[in-house]
């Protein structure tokens, strides 16, 4: 009988272990990730690591085949900061600059 509470305690330690957050971001770990290289006309990614870390990505080509041919890309990171916060930045870059957006960022 003393094993099994043995083993139920350890079995618990091990799922609470488990389901903790990973505080360091060294060892945060993918739990989701696809991607789409479309060739010369573009790409898209996306992924999210287990320290609450989230990023999308997609880029399109414009005016192909003319003078003005560029790549132009749109995504969002987002990252849980060390006071709790959830921060998001929506980007675009472009023949204009990369232009972020977040809440957070002074304007």
């Amino acid at each position: 009988m003393k094993s099994i509470v043995a083993l139920a305690a350890f079995l618990g330690i091990l799922i609470v272990a488990n389901a903790k957050p990973l505080d360091d971001p060294k060892n945060a770990q993918i739990i989701s990730y696809e991607s789409d290289n479309i060739g010369i006309d573009g790409y898209r990614f996306a992924f999210e690591t287990s320290d609450g870390v989230k990023r999308t990505e997609e880029a399109t080509l414009k005016n192909a085949g003319t003078e003005n041919e560029a790549i132009a890309i749109r995504g969002t990171i987002s990252w849980v900061g060390a006071d709790g916060e959830t921060y998001t930045i929506n980007f675009i870059a472009d023949e204009n600059g990369f232009q972020p957006e977040g809440a957070h960022l002074p304007k």
